[in-house]
């Protein structure tokens, strides 16, 4: 959302002084790149490399932000070399913070942002070798199953003043309190069973960056300690996927079996999850409905099953 606000050349000026002098890069030019949700990105250049910017404005994603640069630093440093490497500042700091932002400074990844079926078996690959990456000594978020998603979006609406989406919501009531039912049910299912967590992206599939045969997996604002369950639910309706999926971590070693309760559990916690994300960004009612007639649809129809 902040990759559409315009900036001035001044503001870029600044931040390319501020590049110059927390980081040592000269930068020759900087310009928006076309990756992310909720960060400001920008491609900088400089002499014969480059290099992506990231700067996260929202009070409520800073800290979740900040906490995601330990992670991917200890995945690089674990070999893991298809994810993108930070770059540090002059004083060893992973990040730093420009204009009341935080910002991170990352090699730039060349590639087109592609998912398709066929992206599928790099993508469970490279999940599975990030599975196999021990935690001891990490500090990182771990999964609850909490039902919180759900409470958070009854909350934004009846806090909502725009009374079209509140017409569009009201007319989908029995729909989304129908899943925010199961949300709870799944919760309490899965809830207090830590078995078989490993570090998980969230959303590696939408994320997924396609250079030639090479393949990467940026953006891992949203690290979480959790079951594989939390990226394997996008394409848990088609059983080819969750094939696909298990013999990925087989191929690594992991043991571990999909749980169709998890995969239900993530099924209903990222609708409210992405549902939630639409309110807060200030989204037209248009843009709320298409959501609620979406790809997502496939996957909760499997988890009413």
């Amino acid at each position: 959302m902040y990759g559409s606000v315009t900036r001035t050349d001044e503001y870029k000026r600044r931040l390319l002084d501020f590049i110059r002098r927390e980081y040592g890069i000269e930068g020759e030019g900087i310009i928006s790149a076309k990756r992310g949700f909720y960060g400001e990105t920008w491609r900088l250049y400089a002499a014969e490399t480059g290099y992506f910017l990231k700067l996260v404005y929202p009070a409520a994603h800073k800290t979740v932000y900040e906490h995601s640069f330990p992670i991917i630093q200890h995945l690089c440093d674990h070999g893991i070399d298809f994810i993108s490497r930070i770059v540090k500042t002059k004083s060893g700091n992973l990040f730093s913070r420009f204009d009341g932002a935080v910002l991170g400074v990352f090699d730039w990844i060349d590639g087109e942002n592609i998912e398709t079926d066929a992206t599928k078996i790099p993508e469970y690959q490279m999940l599975a070798k990030i599975y196999t990456v021990p935690v001891r000594g990490l500090s990182i978020k771990r999964e609850d199953f909490s039902s919180k998603n759900a409470d958070i979006f009854f909350k934004k609406r009846n806090a909502l003043d725009e009374r079209k989406i509140r017409s569009l919501l009201e007319k989908n009531r029995a729909k989304l309190e129908h899943r925010a039912g199961r949300l709870k049910y799944f919760s309490a299912l899965c809830s207090g069973d830590t078995a078989g967590f490993f570090i998980t992206h969230g959303d590696a599939g939408g994320n997924l960056l396609v250079n030639g045969d090479k393949y990467f997996i940026v953006d891992w604002d949203y690290p979480v300690l959790a079951p594989p369950e939390r990226d394997a639910w996008f394409m848990c309706c088609r059983e080819w996927a969750r094939n696909v999926f298990q013999d990925a971590l087989r191929q690594n070693g992991i043991t571990h079996t999909l749980r169709p309760e998890r995969l239900a559990y993530y099924c209903y916690q990222f609708f409210f999850f992405y549902l939630t994300a639409l309110l807060d960004g200030s989204a037209w009612a248009d843009a709320i409905e298409e959501y609620l007639d979406c790809w997502i649809e496939e996957s909760i129809k499997y988890a009413d099953s």
